[in-house]
């Protein structure tokens, strides 16, 4: 007897729909076809030992298993539920009449338990696309796919509540969505806050238009300066996710593992921090069957590179491409997926190997020494950052002061209101790639030009600025999108002199380049 049970299999953030097919003829064997990993070829003695402890058997028989499209390859444990209810029925043990009116997935344990499996948000969608009444998974999983509208979630403890389900139509409990929840305005109280940070207001200023545009921040300043310590507190200024960017980030988060059981749709934008010994497989992932790594898992976040210099340089060279076009694709002899992976990179890195800025009383040692740390640092890789800025040493006056400066929910209050001006702007004027365009630093060349026009004035004193600092093109598009940012925090339509000069100013790194 042959039986169609409908699966799932997960390529990159998105779920395809896999059809287990179960044969049961005359004879003894156990064939698994279609393109299986090691783990799905282990699922028989899983399948196995649950029957058997849930109260069934494993047929005498020659069970035949088809995981189509066979041209696909699949991999991990979330076939064993599918395949077991397909061997049930295909021997007559349970007879059921809507089982292919669900799409089924979850792994098997021993004692017939169903185990959490991964990427659940991105079948569940692709569940709901391909027209199924729900989705019968895990019930640790459930809280995760109930997100997902026009859907009924089942979740299920064991095989033998999915068995009593499928045979008489109850026994588990249907999960729905629930609806459109309202983004918090305060972020809590457990993220660290920029009131905490004393002197800095340079700095503070320059993650603020970070945080408003989506800009990439490199901060450069000796050691105890704060530089750390302002960069953990960038999420606490960031404007909270739309619906869109947070379904993106908890599908990547979820194909990835990384979401907690019973969890559902992330709420705040992922910081991601890796450390300077990780390797470039660690940040654009892979594997045989190629998962999201550090810039996708930071994707509409942060991502932290601290101590700059001290990252392989092979490993810094490969973000170049990730930061222009905000996706990241990963070829492997088994697959090719892409990943989005749309962040803002900030950085950190010492001006030189002992720490300190140089001096006029510098020696040539010493000169010599810190450019080639600096150079550690291409300049492919400096020209994608917008904005670099000192960051010095705070003084004793200052530390030891009360007053620590504007909160964190001020400063988000500011860069709140400037992205809502971003994200109607781009919606007024129609652009063809509207609905990926939730900040400045993700325009494109026609975005620029259309949404950055400068006056006569403000244009000389750019023109200035590309022969002194000897500027590239990608570096004159950038100071236009900072400068677009900074007027959008004065809330200006036009972007005047004044916004230019303080774009340039944020280019004044560049020098130690030259």
């Amino acid at each position: 007897m042959l039986v169609i049970v409908n699966g799932a299999a997960l390529l990159g953030v998105d779920a395809y729909l896999i059809r287990i097919e179960v044969n049961i003829d005359r004879g003894i064997a156990y064939h698994l076809i279609g393109l299986p990993d090691s783990a799905i070829r282990e699922s028989g003695y899983r399948i196995s030992a649950a029957l058997k402890n849930s109260g069934f058997r494993m047929p005498g028989k020659k069970i035949t298993i088809n995981l189509a499209p066979a041209d696909l390859r699949k991999e991990g444990s979330a076939y064993d539920l599918p395949m077991a209810i397909g061997i049930l029925i295909a021997s007559g043990q349970i007879d059921s009449s809507i089982f292919d009116k669900y799409l089924m997935v979850g792994e098997l344990s021993l004692d017939g338990g169903l185990r959490p499996v991964r990427g659940v948000l991105s079948i569940a969608i692709a569940a709901r696309d391909h027209g199924f009444k729900g989705l019968i998974l895990p019930i640790s999983n459930s809280c995760e796919a109930s997100v997902v509208n026009e859907l009924a979630v089942l979740g299920a403890n064991n095989l033998t509540e999915v068995v009593h389900f499928l045979q008489f139509g109850a026994g588990l409990e249907t999960l729905t969505s629930p609806g459109p929840k309202d983004r918090e305005d305060s972020l809590g109280e457990d993220l660290p806050d920029f009131s905490e940070v004393k002197g800095q207001e340079t700095v503070k200023r320059c993650l603020e238009i970070a945080a408003a545009g989506g800009h990439n921040v490199l901060m450069v300043g000796p050691p105890g300066s704060g530089k750390s310590m302002l960069a953990k507190r960038l999420p606490s200024i960031l404007p909270s996710m739309s619906n869109v960017e947070a379904l993106e980030v908890t599908k990547i988060h979820s194909v990835a593992g990384k979401l907690t059981e019973n969890g559902g749709v992330l709420k705040r934008r992922p910081f991601r921090s890796p450390h300077h010994s990780a390797s470039s497989v660690a940040l654009l992932g892979g594997g045989a069957y190629p998962l999201p790594g550090e810039i996708s898992l930071a994707h509409n976040g942060v991502l932290f590179l601290d101590e700059l210099p001290e990252f392989k340089k092979g490993v810094l060279e490969v973000l170049r491409q990730p930061l222009e076009e905000r996706r990241v694709t990963i070829s492997r002899s088994r697959a090719k997926v892409t990943y989005p992976s749309s962040f803002m990179l900030v950085a950190s890195m010492n001006p030189s190997p002992g720490g300190s800025f140089l001096n006029e009383n510098s020696d040539l040692s010493a000169i010599r020494s810190a450019k080639r740390y600096i150079s550690k640092v291409s300049g492919p890789l400096l020209d994608r950052i917008d904005l670099q800025i000192e960051v010095q040493t705070v003084s004793y006056e200052k530390l030891s002061s009360d007053f620590g400066g504007e909160s964190s929910q001020a400063i988000r209050k500011r860069v709140s209101r400037a992205r809502i001006i971003q994200e109607n702007r781009y919606q007024d004027a129609g652009c063809r790639n509207a609905k990926s365009l939730h900040c400045n630093a993700q325009m494109g060349v026609r975005e620029i030009r259309r949404h950055c026009q400068i006056q006569p004035g403000a244009r000389e004193l750019l023109k200035q600025a590309m022969r002194s600092l000897n500027l590239s093109a990608r570096a004159y598009d950038r100071i236009l999108r900072v400068s677009r940012t900074i007027a959008d925090l004065s809330q200006s339509n036009d972007i005047q002199a004044d916004h230019i000069a303080e774009a340039i100013q944020y280019r004044s790194m560049d020098r130690l380049w030259i």
